[in-house]
């Protein structure tokens, strides 16, 4: 009985750390072919964003042309 109870409590947390139960994208290819392009356009712009709140996008004074950095 106890044998049964150790491959029972094995196998819960086995499948239960095999992945999620709800998945995270659609089954339908169109759709999660939406999804997964929007998921990697939002992680593909936390590099502006970073650049944005650390002031990294600002006009660089070594350009060869001259670029007003301040407002207007």
């Amino acid at each position: 009985m106890r044998k049964w109870l150790v491959m029972a409590l094995l196998g819960l947390c086995l499948s239960s750390s095999v992945g999620c139960i709800i998945p995270a994208y659609s089954a339908d290819p169109v759709r999660r072919t939406h999804q997964l392009i929007f998921t990697s356009e939002n992680l593909r712009l936390i590099l502006d964003e970073w650049e944005r709140i650390w002031f990294l996008d600002q006009p660089d004074h070594m350009s060869p042309y001259r670029t007003h950095g301040g407002i207007i």
